[in-house]
């Protein structure tokens, strides 16, 4: 039950911390599914034989739905209640992850991972939008705030662990298994721990407006992963372009309603705009360097996808450990420089992986993967405060909606830009390195991934399958290598843009800063310390 301070604030009680605990458990379940998904790549690749092209689409399409409809079903929680949605989305994940592990094709596999992303899309701001009703007292709100950020970090965490430890005992598909009890548990305790809370004044939602939406996303995203792919045509141009004038006509068209889809006003706060951005693209580097590195472990390093996962928990543990420590700072040292000082960090690992290679110990690997994931932890510890406090209660589904979309697009932007810049690094260093002898459909497989080389190569003779998979393993390390650099290049620009445009926001811990000129507008009203100061900074 609640208790009430002096302040008239409720303050949340054991059936509310009850509550977080239960939300905390679909956040740990997508990031665990993301990166339970990269472990498995090889095993998938072996037993379903995807083209290069399909895999991509297996891998980037689940998060390329959930940025697709997260503001969709961000509003639609606003409107029919946060908690309905949520149990409505725990049914659909669970349905979908069964289809997903028994999927026998491709097409199947790619199908089910679709239904996975529309699913998740309506679970994540449901979880925050929830908090944000549950926990009104401020310094419970940010406590809370923080334990929800922090799961995502326990995901990715358990991910490989428990991913390389089902990987080895049970078939690729049982990864996916995993999310069915998770979601049969939040069915069960939902309806009795956490409340329902919708906004009474919104009118229905406008059916153009999500599907504008979804025309402005959609053909962005395939344009920017057919340039990836294969350079600028045609057809990936006119894709973008008919993309951004969806994405206009939907901003046109949210400006005439009296009840948008997505306030825009919430982007005249500074702090909200910069700090998505700065999710936006960090994302971007960390989708693509994660695709690679989880592979080079298994293909390169011939690790077992257990020993794997365990090489990568040190990672973790500091990903975990500077997501929480991050607020702590900020209470003293404005926020900006201390996500500055965590891109600094990441940029460190990004060159690190740059000089990785195949005669060079896994260590080297391990180290600087440690460095990106402590350096992203106060992105992820700060940003959550930043952008859903600028959001008044009622508006709290549609800010965290946003919140997620910046991180789950930039994922996919990663994993399908940089990813397929990788690939094509790969297959221009492997394709004059094979032996004249080389079976024909050995030559063909050994072009096309890594992973269908060690396939192809394991019926072959011992010499001469180590002189097709070595020249394959340093041009993957190569593609690796390409794809760390441009992320070190791209953090070190999202450094100095934290730097020089978060400087007005001011440490949690102090008072207001004196009024500064500026041309952005206040953002939206919001309680607690961290929006109270925030509004002042940019006033």
């Amino acid at each position: 039950m609640t208790s009430t301070i002096a302040t008239g604030v409720a303050r949340a009680g054991r059936r509310e911390w009850a509550g977080l605990a239960m939300l905390a458990l679909p956040s740990i379940l997508l990031s665990l599914d993301v990166t339970l998904l990269h472990l498995a790549v090889p095993h998938l690749g072996a037993a379903l034989a995807p083209s290069s092209t399909q895999m991509l689409w297996i891998i980037d399409i689940y998060a390329f739905m959930i940025a697709g409809f997260l503001v969709t079903a961000g509003t639609l929680g606003d409107r029919i209640g946060r908690r309905k949605l949520l149990l409505i989305g725990a049914v659909a994940f669970g349905v979908a992850s069964v289809i997903a592990a028994y999927a026998n094709s491709p097409e199947m596999l790619i199908a089910a991972r679709a239904l996975l992303g529309i699913a998740g899309a309506t679970l994540m701001p449901s979880t925050l939008a929830l908090i944000s009703n549950m926990f009104q007292d401020p310094k419970q709100r940010g406590t809370a705030i923080g334990i929800w950020a922090a799961s995502f970090s326990v995901g990715i965490a358990l991910g490989p662990v428990v991913g390389g430890a089902m990987l080895q005992a049970f078939w690729w598909g049982s990864v996916f298994l995993i999310a069915v009890p998770v979601m049969v548990l939040l069915l069960i305790t939902g309806p009795i721990l956490l409340p329902e809370y919708k906004d009474e004044n919104a009118g229905r939602i406008d059916l153009a407006s999500v599907l504008l939406s979804l025309a402005a996303i959609l053909p962005v995203i395939y344009g920017v992963k057919e340039i990836a792919k294969h350079g600028i045509e045609p057809a990936s141009v006119i894709a973008i372009i008919v993309g951004a004038a969806f994405g206009y006509a939907f901003g046109r068209r949210q400006l005439r309603l009296d009840d948008p889809m997505l306030d825009l006003s919430l982007f005249r706060s500074r702090a909200f705009s910069v700090a998505l951005g700065v999710m936006l693209f960090a994302a971007v580097a960390m989708g693509g360097i994660y695709l690679f590195v989880t592979q080079y472990l298994q293909m390169v390093a011939d690790l077992s996808p257990l020993r794997a996962g365990l090489w990568l928990l040190p990672a973790a543990a500091a990903l975990i450990a500077t997501s929480m420590l991050a607020p702590i700072a900020a209470r003293r040292i404005r926020p900006g420089n201390v996500t500055a000082i965590g891109l600094t960090l990441s940029a460190i690992g990004y060159f690190i992986l740059t000089q990785a290679d195949p005669s060079k110990s896994v260590a080297l690997v391990v180290v600087g993967f440690g460095f990106i994931y402590a350096g992203i932890g106060p992105v992820m510890g700060l940003s959550v405060s930043l952008i859903v406090g600028s959001a008044p209660p009622e508006k709290a589904g549609a800010a965290a909606a946003l919140q997620q979309t910046s991180s789950d697009f930039g994922l996919a932007v990663g994993i399908a830009a940089l990813g397929s810049i990788g690939t094509t690094m790969y297959r221009n260093g492997v394709v004059d390195d094979l032996p004249a002898d080389t079976p024909a459909a050995a030559a063909d497989a050994t072009r096309d991934t890594l992973a269908l080389a060690l396939d192809a190569t394991s019926s072959l003779p011992g010499p001469l399958a180590d002189q097709i998979i070595t020249p394959a393993r340093e041009a993957f390390a190569s593609g690796l290598n390409v794809v760390a650099l441009i992320g070190g290049v791209l953090v070190t620009a999202l450094t100095v843009l934290a730097v020089t445009m978060l400087r007005h926001v001011p440490p949690t811990g102090s008072a207001p800063a004196p009024a500064e000129d500026t041309d952005v507008p206040a953002p939206v009203a919001a309680d607690g310390p961290l929006e109270e100061q925030l509004a002042a900074a940019a006033r």
